[in-house]
C-alpha cells in the first residue's frame, strides 16, 4: 500500500464514502460455533443478553455540561435486581478471572445504549475494599464482530478478551481516551505531547485497518492509549469497534484516513511527517503483521477457512469490493472472489505476502 497524506484523494470526496446504512446482525453459524469452542471462546454464561431486555426502564444519562448523552441508566425490578446483580458479578469472574465468586465485588451500574449495531449493556463492577471499579459490555452477538475480534487478537499488538454463547457476547473494556476527545486536546492526557509519535501510531493503525478489512475506524470507534516512556510519550491506537469487520463494499471504507472525522490527526501528519517517511512506517507495520500472522498462521488459516463458507455482507458489497482492489492491487486474482472470507484472505496473500 502507498500511504499518503492527501488520503488518497480530497476530503471532499471523502464525505462521499460515509456509512450511511446500518449493517445488519448476521447470526453465528454453526461452523464458527464449532471454531469458538474449539478455541475456548464460547462457554456457557450466567446470564444472557436477553435476560437484561427485561429491565423495569430507563434513566437517561447526562454528561458535565448537562447534555443527554447516548447511555441511558437501566432500572431494574426490586424483585429481581439481587439475583441480576450476582449473576453479572459472576460472568466478571468468568471473564477476567477462574469465575469463583468474591463476596467484596458488587454492580455499581448498569447503562444501555441503543446506538449502533450491537446495542450494548455497560456493565461498572465495583470493588468494595478499595472502590477501584472495572466495565465490562454485554451484547448482541454478531458474527462480523466476532471475526474481527479474532482478528484483532492474532494480527494487531493488542489482545482481546471475551466470551460468546448463543446470541449473547461478553467483552472486556478497551481501556484509552476516545479517539475524538484526544485530538482536540492531547497535551491534556499525558503531557510531553509527541505529535511525531503520534502521527507514526496513525500511519500503523491505518495499514493494520486496511490490511485485515476492518471498516467504519471514525475517531470515535477507536481509542489512544498514552504510555509513558521515560521522558517522551508513546501511543497506541485500539480499535473498540469491530461491527464493520469485511462488510463494507467501497475499499476506502477499510483505510482510516479517508474518514473526516480523522481530519485532524491527517493534518498533524502533514505538518509533522513526511510522505517518505510514513512509507516507512507503513512498510514497518506491514512487517510486524507478517510476523504475527506467521506466529498464528494456522488459527488465522483456520479462521479464514470458516469465513469463507460463511455470509458476513451482501452479495452487491462483495461484488464491489472485489473490483476495488482488483483495480488497487493491480491484479485479477481477487475477481475469483466468492465470499468476504475469499476477499479478505486473497488482501492478505497479496499485501502480505503469505
Amino acid at each position: 500500500m502507498r500511504f499518503s497524506w492527501k488520503a488518497r484523494g480530497s476530503f471532499k470526496a471523502m464525505e462521499l464514502n460515509e456509512i450511511h446504512f446500518k449493517k445488519p446482525i448476521y447470526p453465528i453459524g454453526s461452523e464458527l460455533s464449532r471454531y469458538l469452542v474449539s478455541h475456548a471462546r464460547s462457554v456457557p454464561l450466567p446470564i444472557a443478553y436477553d435476560d437484561l431486555l427485561r429491565h423495569d426502564g430507563l434513566m437517561a444519562q447526562r454528561d458535565a455540561e448537562g447534555k443527554e448523552t447516548l447511555w441511558t441508566t437501566v432500572m431494574l425490578k426490586p424483585s429481581e435486581m439481587e439475583e441480576t446483580h450476582d449473576r453479572l458479578v459472576d460472568l466478571y469472574q468468568l471473564l477476567v478471572a477462574d469465575g469463583r465468586r468474591l463476596p467484596y465485588l458488587a454492580v455499581a451500574s448498569i447503562d444501555f445504549c441503543a446506538y449502533g449495531n450491537s446495542q450494548p449493556f455497560r456493565i461498572k463492577i465495583l470493588n468494595q475494599i478499595n472502590d477501584n471499579h472495572d466495565y465490562y459490555y454485554i451484547k448482541k452477538a454478531d458474527a462480523s464482530r466476532v471475526y474481527g475480534l479474532e482478528l484483532e487478537h492474532m494480527l494487531s499488538p493488542n489482545k482481546i478478551n471475551y466470551a460468546v454463547h448463543g446470541a449473547t457476547l461478553v467483552e472486556e473494556h478497551i481501556i484509552g481516551v476516545p479517539g475524538d476527545d484526544f485530538i482536540k486536546d492531547p497535551e491534556h492526557y499525558g503531557g510531553n505531547f509527541n505529535p511525531v509519535r503520534l502521527c507514526k501510531e496513525f500511519v500503523k493503525f491505518n495499514e493494520r485497518c486496511f490490511v485485515r478489512l476492518l471498516g467504519d475506524m471514525r475517531a470515535y470507534n477507536f481509542v489512544v492509549d498514552v504510555i509513558q516512556d521515560f521522558d517522551k510519550v508513546q501511543y497506541r491506537m485500539r480499535s473498540i469497534d469491530f461491527d464493520q469487520q469485511s462488510y463494507e463494499g467501497r475499499h476506502r471504507i477499510y483505510l482510516p484516513q479517508f474518514y473526516k472525522e480523522n481530519l485532524p490527526y491527517v493534518e498533524l501528519g502533514r505538518q509533522h511527517i513526511s510522505m517518505e517517511t510514513a512509507e516507512q512506517y507503513a512498510h514497518e507495520e506491514r512487517s510486524l503483521l507478517r510476523k504475527r500472522y506467521k506466529l498464528a498462521e494456522d488459527q488465522i488459516r483456520e479462521l479464514l477457512e470458516v469465513m469463507r463458507i460463511d455470509r458476513v455482507s451482501t452479495d452487491e458489497n462483495r461484488a464491489q469490493l472485489r473490483e476495488e482492489l482488483a483495480l488497487y492491487h493491480h491484479t485479477a486474482d481477487f475477481r475469483k472472489c466468492t465470499t468476504m472470507g475469499d476477499i479478505l484472505g486473497m488482501q492478505m496473500k497479496v499485501v502480505l505476502g503469505v
